[in-house]
């Protein structure tokens, strides 16, 4: 039997779905970014519109309603479709005022909650234990890894929204394939910490300047097993935080001005890369782009125009760094460790640095706090039609984990 079309389910249907979409939505007059391949721009006279596709998810937007309501419309001639409002896409609650959007995944924090067993357990106060180091042999292996790895890829989920927990999560999914029960502990802390903020999420305010600035910075051989070294860094666009990471580094290094000067690599990528994606929005990033470092010998090996002995083995970051600050793409600047907001990516931080730092990234609180302050504020009604829509579509959105967790 021959096969004429594509059938649901084969592993070539989400393909061949794509292709199938980029092409009405090009036919509509959208242009693909060649920067991400997701996203979908159109600039017209009657205004410029924006779509981004995740799989069979949809996010359209426009000056007006009316501009809305044609791709939609457009979709619907082609396509079932059904509308989930402007509150929520791909379990992110989005709420929105005349300050600015707030975005946060309360209900996936209840769920995850619920689903540990810790409703009535105590929180914590950060995410991640004070002074410990797991390592791959940590003690006895769990007798069931697989409710470890389902945790740590719903924690990896929840990291769109929530920076805060971006190293914690960073520490636990290296222990996939044996994880320990010091190593569960470790993660059941994290979900405390969750338990007592779960309204967290980030503010992007609307009214903000169109300039890049980026903070980056490394944990030195802080792998107990490889000794590899930990990249941070975090991106703002204005005053709205809009990329952040937590990685371990490919290569072992044998300094601290080595492992800084990777992750000032890392980071003059990511900026690269954004400000070609907000070429596609029409909009000219300011440069040169502030890049902050508080090591002021990777800095050194950045204005050094000469390859030398201690650094010809990170020859190729050299050439990534140096091209940027040759070009006027970033301007670097030495900050104080005390205030470099990238610090919250490579190591665990005593409780009143880390709530110094979570402000100043701009994380707020469904309900304000004293330490982050400038959320969007909802009446008692408002956050119990958030939730009550959010539970119509638990089913949904266990899907959507499960498809997480397999790719």
């Amino acid at each position: 039997m021959q096969i004429e079309r594509s059938i649901y389910g084969l592993k070539q249907a989400s393909r061949q779905w794509n292709a199938e979409l980029t092409l009405k939505l090009t036919d509509f007059g959208f242009q693909q970014s060649t920067h991400d391949h997701c996203l979908f721009t159109k600039d017209a006279s009657d205004g410029f519109m924006a779509l981004l596709v995740y799989v069979d998810d949809i996010l359209v937007t426009a000056p007006n309603m009316a501009l809305i309501q044609a791709v939609k419309d457009y979709l619907h001639s082609l396509f079932t479709i059904k509308d989930l409002g402007h509150r929520f896409f791909l379990v992110l609650e989005i709420a929105r005022n005349s300050d600015g959007l707030y975005v946060a995944q309360t209900k996936y924090v209840q769920d995850i909650v619920t689903d540990i067993g810790l409703l009535n357990a105590k929180s914590t106060s950060t995410p991640f234990p004070q002074g410990l180091k797991l390592s791959a042999n940590c003690g006895t292996l769990l007798p069931d890894p697989g409710k470890y790895r389902r945790l740590v890829g719903r924690l990896l989920y929840l990291g769109f929204t929530r920076p805060d927990i971006s190293y914690s999560v960073q520490q636990l999914s290296q222990f996939l394939t044996r994880p320990c029960e010091a190593h569960w502990r470790a993660a059941v802390h994290v979900v405390r910490y969750l338990k007592g903020t779960p309204t967290k999420g980030l503010f992007l305010p609307s009214k903000s300047s169109f300039e890049l600035r980026a903070y980056c910075d490394a944990d030195w051989a802080s792998c107990s097993d490889s000794r590899r070294s930990l990249t941070g860094f975090c991106i703002f666009f204005g005053d709205a935080l809009i990329s952040w990471k937590t990685k371990k580094q490919s290569t072992i290094l044998r300094s601290t001005a080595e492992a800084e000067y990777k992750s000032m690599a890392a980071t003059v990528c990511e900026l690269k890369w954004l400000s070609y994606i907000l070429s596609d929005f029409g909009i000219s990033v300011s440069l040169p782009i502030q890049l902050y470092c508080d090591n002021q010998a990777a800095m050194h090996i950045m204005a050094n125009p000469v390859f030398h002995e201690r650094t010809k083995h990170i020859e190729l970051d050299c050439h990534v760094v140096r091209d940027a600050y040759k070009n006027g793409f970033i301007s670097p600047s030495f900050v104080r460790s005390s205030v470099q907001l990238a610090d919250i990516f490579t190591k665990v931080l005593s409780f009143k640095q880390f709530l110094f730092l979570l402000a100043k990234l701009g994380l707020a609180a469904l309900q304000p706090s004293p330490t982050c302050g400038g959320a969007v504020k909802y009446t008692s009604d408002e956050r119990g039609a958030i939730l009550s829509e959010l539970q119509h579509h638990e089913e949904w959105m266990l899907l959507e984990m499960r498809l997480i967790l397999l790719f």
